[in-house]
C-alpha cells in the first residue's frame, strides 16, 4: 500500500467545507452551459482532498457511463447524505438542477456558517479551562510536593487550608501518574458509555437542559430542521419524506426521533404544527408549531420553515456572541478562588511562623 493509498484510507471523510464547495461550482459550471461530465472533470482536478478526489472520479465514471448524478452520488454516502441527494434527483427529474444546486449551495453555505457559530461559541470556555488545567498540572506536579516536605518541617499548627493543600500535593507527589491518567482517559471513557444504544437518547435529552449549552444546542437543532425541511419541501419533496430525511441530518437524538414520530403521525390524517402541540415534544417552541401551522393552512410552509431557519441562525449568533459575556465573570471568579485558596494556604503558615519567631 502506498502513502496516497494510506492516507485515502484512514481519512475516508468529507468536509462540510469541500461538499459546499462542489456544489456551489457545479452549479456555476452547470448554469454556463458546461456539461455535468466536463464539470465533474474540472472539479476532480481542483478538488484537494485525496479521499473527495477519489469519490468524485467514481461518481465521474458513472456519469460517463450513463447514469444519472443522483444514482452516481447515492453509491456514496459518507460524502453525499440523502438531503443531498434527494435534492439532486429533484433537480433531475424536473430538469432544473441548476436552480437545485445553487439554492442547496446556499443553505449548506448557512449549515456551515450555524456549525462555525456553535464551535465558536465552546472556544472561549475551552480555552480558559485548558489553560488552567495546564497551569494546575505544573502547579500539582512541580511546585506542590516541594511543599509537602517545607510545611512539615514547620513547629507550629498549620492552617485547614494549608493542611488540605498538603493532602492533595501528597496525592499528586505519590499517585499524580494515575490522577493524570484518569484526567485522560474519563472523558475518553465518558464519550464512550454515552454513545451506547440505550445511554445516548438519556446524555441527548440531558444536554438539552444544561444552563446556556442546552439552549445553544436546542436552537441549532432548530435551525437545521426549519432550514432542511423547508427545502426539501420547496424542492418538492413529499412532506413525509422531507421530515424521514430531515430527521437524518440531526444531530440529536430526541429531536430527530421526534421528527420520525411526527412524521409517523402525518400517516393517520395530522399536520405537523398539530403534532409538534403535544407535551411530549417540548423542545419545539410554540412559536414553531404556531408558525408551522399557519404555513400548513396557507400552503406557504416551505417559506415558513426557511423564514424559521433564518430567525434560528440569529438567535444562534446572538446567545453565541453573550456566552462569552456571560461565562468570563464566573470562569474568573472560579480561577480567582482557586488561586486565593493556594495562596492563602501558603502565606498563612509563613506568616505565623515569623509571627512566633518576633514572639
Amino acid at each position: 500500500m502506498n502513502l496516497v493509498t494510506a492516507q485515502i484510507t484512514l481519512v475516508k471523510k468529507v468536509s462540510h467545507q469541500d461538499r459546499l464547495l462542489f456544489t456551489k461550482h457545479l452549479a456555476t459550471m452547470l448554469k454556463a452551459g458546461i456539461p455535468i461530465a466536463e464539470g465533474l472533470d474540472t472539479l476532480v482536478e481542483q478538488t484537494r482532498s485525496l479521499y473527495f478526489k477519489k469519490v468524485l472520479s467514481q461518481v465521474l465514471e458513472d456519469v460517463k457511463n450513463g447514469k444519472s448524478l443522483e444514482a452516481s452520488l447515492k453509491k456514496h454516502p459518507k460524502a453525499f447524505d440523502q438531503f443531498f441527494v434527494s435534492l439532486v434527483a429533484v433537480g433531475e427529474e424536473a430538469g432544473t438542477l441548476e436552480e437545485n444546486l445553487e439554492f442547496l449551495s446556499k443553505q449548506l453555505a448557512k449549515d456551515y456558517v450555524l456549525r462555525k457559530k456553535i464551535q465558536s461559541a465552546f472556544v472561549y470556555p475551552g480555552l480558559v479551562a485548558s489553560a488552567t488545567l495546564i497551569m494546575g498540572g505544573f502547579i500539582s506536579f512541580y511546585v506542590l510536593p516541594k511543599l509537602v516536605d517545607f510545611f512539615r518541617s514547620f513547629e507550629i499548627e498549620l492552617p485547614l487550608s494549608t493542611k488540605i493543600l498538603i493532602f492533595f500535593a501528597e496525592i499528586m507527589k505519590n499517585y499524580g501518574i494515575f490522577v493524570l491518567g484518569g484526567i485522560v482517559l474519563l472523558p475518553i471513557l465518558f464519550h464512550l458509555i454515552t454513545q451506547q444504544s440505550m445511554v445516548k437518547p438519556v446524555w441527548h435529552n440531558t444536554m438539552l437542559k444544561f444552563p446556556i449549552f442546552g439552549k445553544l444546542i436546542a436552537y441549532g437543532q432548530l435551525a437545521r430542521f426549519a432550514r432542511n425541511l423547508g427545502t426539501l419541501i420547496k424542492s418538492g419533496v413529499p412532506i413525509n419524506k422531507s421530515l424521514e430525511i430531515t430527521a437524518n441530518t440531526l444531530s440529536n437524538l430526541r429531536f430527530k426521533n421526534d421528527l420520525l414520530d411526527i412524521a409517523k403521525s402525518l400517516d393517520k390524517g395530522k399536520n405537523i404544527g398539530d403534532s409538534m402541540r403535544k407535551s411530549r415534544f417540548s423542545e419545539f417552541p410554540p412559536i414553531v408549531s404556531r408558525m408551522i401551522a399557519v404555513g400548513e393552512k396557507t400552503g406557504k410552509i416551505d417559506e415558513t420553515l426557511l423564514y424559521l431557519g433564518d430567525f434560528y441562525d440569529d438567535e444562534v449568533d446572538d446567545l453565541s456572541k453573550n456566552l462569552s459575556t456571560l461565562l468570563e465573570p464566573i470562569l474568573l471568579i472560579v480561577i480567582g478562588l482557586v488561586v486565593g485558596f493556594v495562596a492563602l494556604s501558603i502565606i498563612s503558615p509563613i506568616y505565623q511562623l515569623t509571627g512566633s519567631i518576633r514572639r
